[in-house]
């Protein structure tokens, strides 16, 4: 439908090629945003994949967080017990705790047979 201008004016009086531009730029301007509303409504993959990284990375970091706060305890726990000289005895049997257990875990609390039992217990 052409529009008819009521006014008599040239400068107003839009002409069918005037009409046809702006319908043109109308449609144009409709897809754009179509276009553009989709992205937003569904967003890309990479922006799914750097969210999972994101939240993964924060999990992995807190979970090292915890893990390393704990074994710090222990490494100052063992510093406490070669200080106070009890460095090395079982907290549980009281005996010595093997020199290759030591070896390997340094902060260890218990022999292995009482790691065992404890752990067992979990």
């Amino acid at each position: 439908m052409v529009n008819q201008q009521i006014i008599d004016d040239p400068d107003t009086r839009l002409t069918p090629e005037d009409l046809a531009a702006f319908r043109e730029n109308l449609l144009e301007q409709r897809l754009f945003r179509q276009e553009q509303l989709q992205q937003i409504a569904a967003p890309s993959r990479l922006d799914d994949l750097l969210l999972q990284q994101a939240a993964s990375q924060v999990e992995v970091r807190v979970k090292l967080a915890a893990s390393a706060r704990m074994v710090l305890a222990d490494v100052e726990a063992a510093l406490e017990r070669m200080d106070g000289g009890t460095y090395g005895s079982c907290h549980l049997c009281r005996r010595p705790i093997a020199r290759e257990r030591l070896e390997i875990v340094p902060q260890a609390r218990y022999c292995a047979r009482c790691q065992q039992v404890r752990e067992a217990g979990r």
